[in-house]
């Protein structure tokens, strides 16, 4: 899906950090996209994103934006009972 993108720019594949790996970021590299994956640095042998990508404002802009949106996202499920349709099913919402 993602190699079907239109436009001459250099394409970006955004995700959390459960995406740090060495195969996906290989494989994003090998389709001549740019993984923007949040870096896993807990991780035994460290992060699968080196500098060729976190150098860029624009990795900086999308993870200070990623840490936004996982805030609402929080809020939600806290206060609106967004987890309620995870557990009982939408039909029964």
């Amino acid at each position: 899906m993602a190699v079907d993108l239109t436009g001459g720019h250099q394409k970006t594949i955004g995700a959390d950090n459960g995406y740090d790996t060495s195969g996906f970021v290989k494989e994003t590299r090998r389709l001549g996209m740019t993984p923007h994956v949040a870096q896993n640095i807990s991780r035994l042998g460290g992060s699968a994103i080196d500098r060729r990508t976190t150098r860029h404002k624009g990795y900086a802009k999308l993870i200070h934006a990623r840490r936004g949106i996982e805030k609402v996202f929080g809020w939600i499920k806290q206060f609106s009972c967004l987890r309620q349709v995870r557990v009982r099913g939408l039909d029964n919402v």
